[in-house]
């Protein structure tokens, strides 16, 4: 399915993964189609960003979409909220599963000749007596789930809805995406945390993966004739505690020294929940992360290791290049590693 000639529209493409995605599809000779709001951030794209063809709109925006996909050939879907706070629940539900399905229902309509939809680990089920979870692991409701878990459970459920009705998707299930971007912001916010001098580190740990890898994957998988499957972008499994000490070495800051427990965790949690009644700002700790930093999730990536022969940057790589970025901007501007 590899054409340079193909036009491709990308949802999220002012995102982290989505921005990664659109640049690498630029340098590949792809014509870019991508849909942003009025008041999105370009940064993340650098002066690629005048190379796009925007449309303006967002996933709710049905019209918007209907027009954005006249023309394309293919699909990349990675328009997504990620928060582990709880008011932002119902924005979940709607950006994450409405805005899927409205997607799913506007390719489906312009015929659409394949769609790769961008998901997340956390629409897998959990890792069990220490195996690492995989594509054939399934997602259970459970009291622990997060809500973003539950969101893009509901998410991709719409994307295999729109492959039963004759769209050819296949799905990306990232582990936590490293790299350089806005350091305020998502997993790029860990190194800011380390900058700042983070004197605590969480007892559990998870995968990881280098955002330049979910890109290439994303693309290679579309290029292929690869349908109806899932696959997990996963580059390594760490300890908390191992990802900061490579951080910190990496930015010339002390490491972590203090280990959160469970117990100081829910103290924690609980007083930021208070700070964020009285000052009406979203908590940087809440019940979710504390419980989700101190369990240890373990991604089985053999799948795609095996049938894509896909081949991952090491994350050592990926904290050393993405470190050297931060100390270029001073750890305030956006930050970008080369595609």
């Amino acid at each position: 399915m590899t054409n340079s000639n193909n036009h491709i529209f990308i949802t999220g493409a002012t995102g982290l993964v989505g921005s990664y995605l659109a640049r690498l599809l630029l340098k590949k000779g792809y014509r870019v189609r991508a849909l942003k709001r009025e008041n999105s951030e370009m940064d993340l794209l650098g002066p690629d960003a005048e190379r796009i063809e925007w449309v303006t709109g967002d996933v709710l925006d049905i019209p918007a979409l209907e027009d954005a996909m006249e023309g394309i050939d293919q699909v990349f879907h990675a328009a997504a909220i990620v928060s582990y706070d709880p008011k932002y629940l119902k924005d979940m539900m709607t950006i994450n599963v409405e805005g899927t399905a409205n997607v799913i229902n506007v390719a489906i309509h312009r015929k659409i000749k394949k769609l790769v939809h961008i998901s997340s680990i956390a629409a897998l089920g959990k890792s069990k007596n220490g195996e690492p979870a995989s594509e054939k692991t399934k997602w259970e409701r459970d009291k622990n789930n997060t809500n973003y878990s539950l969101s893009k459970y509901l998410s991709e459920q719409e994307a295999w809805r729109g492959y039963a009705e004759g769209l050819p998707v296949v799905i990306v299930n990232p582990s936590v995406v490293l790299g350089a971007g806005r350091w305020r912001q998502s997993s790029t916010a860990l190194f800011k945390q380390v900058w700042n001098g983070l004197k605590f580190y969480p007892t559990g740990g998870n995968g990881f993966v280098d955002v330049r890898d979910v890109a290439r994957m994303a693309l290679q998988l579309m290029e292929s004739e690869i349908e109806g499957e899932r696959f997990i972008a996963n580059g390594a499994n760490l300890k908390f505690r191992d990802l900061f000490n490579q951080m910190a070495k990496g930015l010339d800051k002390p490491v972590p020294t203090v280990k959160v427990t469970p117990l100081l965790g829910g103290t924690a949690w609980r007083a930021m929940w208070l700070k964020s009644k009285l000052t009406g700002k979203s908590p940087l700790i809440t019940r979710e992360t504390v419980r989700s930093a101190t369990e240890t999730a373990a991604f089985d990536a053999s799948k795609s290791e095996k049938v894509l022969n896909f081949k991952y940057t090491p994350i050592e790589e990926t904290v050393r290049e993405t470190t050297a970025v931060m100390k270029e901007t001073g750890g305030r501007e956006t930050g970008l590693l080369a595609i």
